[in-house]
């Protein structure tokens, strides 16, 4: 990876491999001070290891989120943007539009807290999909796009969270999630599905009680986890109060809905690898890559970067005015600050690189983001710059940019700067009369829910069945019966690999092919299958119409 000075040599898989063990041993203090002792013991038994994502980790489950990791862990916080990537048919203008998305990927980590899910097995799977409204645009064609789902209304933030006028000297705010019940909207109706985000169900602030999961799964009856989740300090402050969101733009509300499906799968336990998709039919852009990552505490910090696999993220245009197009977004490095104080906040180093290939010929544009390196005094600044600039596919001189300072002037096209945690501004620099303008602002924008089909209607090892009674024990604060259920779930994966061995099969991923050398996974027949299905469950709202001249089978562009 372009991010990363490192061997590209990827960490063989090996299901038998052993690890590592490191154990923590339950608290007797189930509050969270006894949690806060639990991590500073766990701190101390990581310092010096190499990569902890490598490593067996035996955690008690009160240490833990009620959350699956293939549930917490994708890139569609804001699933409005990712669907509007093909908007547009300037191929600026869509740099512009990924650039949206990959701000506003990981919003989990700005209006939500840093946790530990459930760490996937072997074969686990998980699939959901988003029905969101459209962003529309104003008559300013420089400035965002107008969002109409789960935005706090104008006034109700700081505009000191901008972070973005000068120096960091306030606090983020405290976000409160509306009830998250059945229907994911004001005017949505009703509906037997469970449709909460992953991560929006952790932000801090007062929680929520509704109730959706439907009486036929009784085992779990509170699907705002939010309700359960730990409120250990997970930002690095906590002196703002909280504010209100708005679920659904009423202006808006009866807007067709475009509809995301998403599949993962984990398909390697040692290295933790898991392979994911998502598709927007009717946008005609889908998405795909490997998560693995790298992870090591230094000091107080847990630094955490791709894995030998993760190539990054693979953006792909299946249908005009993009049709083609592929856009590559590798991932920067990580950090969790705060270990040993209990007040965790992620801080973004190095860089990211947005790389457009395919579409039509010529030359095509490249965009870098980086971030700023925090100062180790005073408070984060969240800070960024970047550019777009043009390349020549035929060449490869343009790998060696990595940083902003190595692009030369007469490729610029446009330069941005801000927070990456507010606001970020832009203005072309091939006009001379261009004048800075929003880029994007995700201080009003929170995480998205996703809807996810019952309980009874999923299958044994799809994540959310099979973690069902650690997440039922985990939310009425049964902890020694939690950690009971996730110590089975860990010794029948143990028990199946030992008879895989014993017959000398391996393990075949399901829905995805196990060849991922390239970073960008393809389905497999019962990966397009599924992905179908979750493209045509039942919704509450109207949806888009796809043009059947113009659609793909999931999966077939690219080879995906």
């Amino acid at each position: 990876m372009a991010t990363l000075d490192r061997a590209d040599t990827a960490t063989p898989m090996d299901e038998d491999a052993p690890g590592q063990a490191i154990s923590v041993p339950d608290a007797t203090d189930a509050g969270e001070s006894g949690k806060l002792k639990m991590i500073v013991q766990l701190v101390k038994k990581c310092l010096g290891v190499k990569d902890i994502a490598a490593m067996r980790l035996s955690l008690p489950a009160s240490l833990l989120e009620p959350i699956p990791n293939l549930e917490y862990w994708h890139y569609l916080d804001r699933p409005d943007l990712f669907a509007a990537i093909n908007d547009s048919d300037d191929p600026f203008e869509r740099m512009l539009a990924v650039l949206r998305f990959t701000f506003s990927k990981d919003l989990k980590f700005i209006k939500g807290k840093v946790c530990k899910p459930y760490n996937s097995v072997l074969g686990e799977h998980f699939r959901s999909h988003w029905d969101v409204i459209p962003v529309s645009y104003p008559s300013d064609p420089n400035e965002p796009p107008i969002h109409h789902l789960y935005v706090s209304p104008p006034g109700a933030e700081p505009p000191s969270t901008s972070w973005f006028s000068g120096p960091a000297t306030h606090s983020m705010p405290d976000v409160a999630h509306p009830h998250l019940s059945e229907s994911a909207s004001i005017k949505s109706g009703r509906s037997n599905k469970s449709a909460f985000s992953g991560f929006s169900f952790m932000s801090r602030g007062p929680s929520a009680t509704a109730k959706s999961t439907p009486a036929t799964s009784p085992e779990l009856v509170e699907t705002n986890l939010e309700a359960g989740m730990s409120s250990l300090s997970l930002a690095n402050d906590q002196s703002s109060g909280a504010v209100d969101l708005l679920e659904t733009d009423e202006t808006a509300a009866d807007k067709p809905r475009v509809r995301i499906a998403f599949l993962t799968e984990q398909i390697s336990h040692h290295p933790p690898v898991s392979a994911f998709y998502a598709s927007c039919p009717t946008r005609h852009v889908e998405l795909c890559g490997i998560d693995q990552i790298s992870a090591k505490v230094s000091g107080t910090t847990l630094r955490v970067m791709p894995g030998s696999f993760n190539k990054g993220i693979f953006v792909r245009i299946t249908g005009e005015p993009g049709a083609g197009e592929t856009y590559h977004i590798t991932h920067p490095v990580a950090a969790v600050n705060g270990l040993l104080r209990g007040s965790f906040y992620v801080a973004i180093g190095d860089s990211t690189i947005i790389t457009c290939s395919g579409g039509e010929d010529g030359q095509k544009l490249r965009a870098i983001i980086e971030y700023k390196e925090e100062s180790w005094l005073g408070r984060a600044q969240f800070q960024c710059e970047g550019i777009i600039h043009t390349y020549d596919p035929k060449e490869s001189v343009h790998e060696e940019w990595t940083r902003v300072k190595h692009v030369p002037r007469e490729r610029v096209l446009a330069v941005f700067d801000g927070s990456w945690r507010g606001r970020i501004r832009w203005k072309r620099v091939d006009a001379p009369d261009s004048e800075y303008a929003t880029l994007i602002d995700l201080t009003p924008l929170h995480p998205v829910p996703k809807v996810v089909r019952p309980l009874e209607k999923q299958l044994p090892n799809e994540s959310r069945k099979l973690w069902e009674n650690v997440t039922s024990r985990l939310l009425k604060k049964e902890y020694s019966e939690a950690t009971k259920h996730k110590l089975a779930i860990e010794q029948k994966q143990r028990d199946d690999t030992a008879e895989r061995k014993r017959k000398g099969v391996k393990f075949v991923p399901r829905y995805f092919d196990p060849d991922i050398s390239s970073g960008m996974p393809t389905l497999t027949e019962e990966g397009r299958k599924a992905i179908e299905e979750e493209l045509k469950e039942p919704a509450d709202q109207k949806l888009e119409d796809e043009s059947p001249s113009e659609s793909s089978t999931p999966g077939e562009a690219s080879g995906a």
